[in-house]
């Protein structure tokens, strides 16, 4: 266990990179290094990350743990791997109000802000590639982004994926992958990830603690896509609580340290329980997480057989699409909106597009460009 552990935690200090990357680390770790799983049993479990809600990369994390020791190895897997980026965004809202004055640190940040543009772009490009080939989904793609910035709320999110869902298992159907198989979930998992998500909105008016878990608990049901789609879905529950500011530079800051992005969730967490901050940040970590551990418990052991079935995978694809329509309207409101202030803003965007799509420039240099970025125009 204090292996599983160790091995976890240092990765979570190197992964830098994204949910993409944070796969190829645990890869190379796990399969080629360690030997704990071979190709096709590590293929299986990304598929599955992909298949339901949640941060994909953790969801991989916590699955290895969860295969070589069970629920407790899955749940020692996701602490090892969390906390270094939990520790890191806790010290920077932790001396946020302290560093906000000061010009240095205003301009690192404002670089960060140029570089979650790019990154949101990145993501955005590499989405549409992959889930909108078809023109069901091309379809989807359009209809969801045109409407979230015609009419932004996350009501609107919500509608808009339940009928990509519908659209999907009625036109794209895939062909059946497994028909020998049965499907049998652990209804216990499932059912307390039910419970929650069916009471908790009722019970959240109580105390702003709950209206903390559940408005976490809501985005981290309804992600799919990795970290980046969380962003919209906490810009609506969530936004309207602070200010643009705060709310992009939790979100810039997460770009910039390695581990899962969903981590963004402990910054506001942070900020949104004044009172107690530290608790706020740790009800708003584990609520962004616990839906797609407690699915992904539910589904782990028989899942291929409920992928196989043409109309769940149908489903997916067309909440796929959406999402990438979802990711487009964010990235004009808050991401860019908020960013890009000036013609040489907007270059710098250009350029690191160019630099991240096409020259592959890895995220740490380009976290180590923007920040340079930043300090080098404060002084013009």
């Amino acid at each position: 266990m204090f292996s599983l552990f160790k091995t976890f935690f240092f990765l979570g200090w190197v992964s830098f990179g994204g949910p993409a990357a944070h796969i190829g680390y645990f890869r190379k770790t796990f399969v080629e290094k360690l030997k704990w799983l071979n190709d096709d049993e590590y293929a299986q479990l990304v598929a599955l990350s992909q298949f339901i809600p949640g941060p994909g990369s953790s969801q991989v994390g916590f699955a290895i743990g969860y295969k070589k020791n069970g629920l407790a190895g899955g749940i020692l897997a996701f602490i090892g791997f969390t906390m270094p980026s939990i520790l890191i965004m806790l010290t920077l809202a932790t001396l946020s109000s302290e560093l906000t004055n000061l010009t240095w640190f205003s301009s690192v940040i404002h670089g960060l802000k140029l570089l979650a543009v790019v990154v949101v772009v990145d993501a955005t490009w590499g989405m549409f590639n992959n889930f909108c080939k078809e023109r069901v989904g091309l379809n989807l793609f359009v209809f969801t982004s045109v409407t979230l910035l015609l009419f932004p709320s996350i009501t609107t999110q919500i509608i808009l994926l339940l009928v990509a869902a519908f659209v999907g298992m009625r036109f794209l159907p895939a062909s059946s992958r497994d028909t020998q198989s049965k499907f049998r979930a652990n209804w216990s998992s499932l059912g307390i990830f039910f419970a929650l998500f069916a009471l908790v909105p009722i019970l959240a008016p109580m105390s702003q603690e709950l209206e903390i878990f559940n408005n976490f608990f809501q985005a981290g049901s309804l992600v799919f896509g990795g970290g980046h789609v969380v962003l919209p879905l906490l810009q609506n529950l969530v936004g309207n609580q602070l200010s643009p500011d705060t709310f992009l530079t939790g979100y810039a800051a997460a770009q910039a340290v390695p581990g899962p992005m969903f981590t963004f969730a402990t910054y506001l967490g942070y900020e949104l329980l004044p009172q107690s901050p530290l608790l706020g940040a740790l009800i708003a970590t584990l609520a962004i997480f616990l839906p797609g551990f407690l699915l992904l418990v539910g589904v782990l052991k028989h899942w291929s057989a409920l992928a196989g079935m043409p109309e769940v995978a149908g489903a997916i694809q067309g909440v796929n699409a959406a999402v990438v329509g979802l990711l487009l309207s964010a990235l004009y409101q808050p991401v860019f909106s908020s960013a890009v202030l000036t013609s040489t803003d907007f270059a710098a965007v250009i350029i690191g597009v160019y630099l991240i799509k096409l020259r592959k420039t890895p995220i740490v240099a380009m976290v180590a460009l923007f920040i340079s970025f930043g300090l080098a125009i404060s002084t013009v």
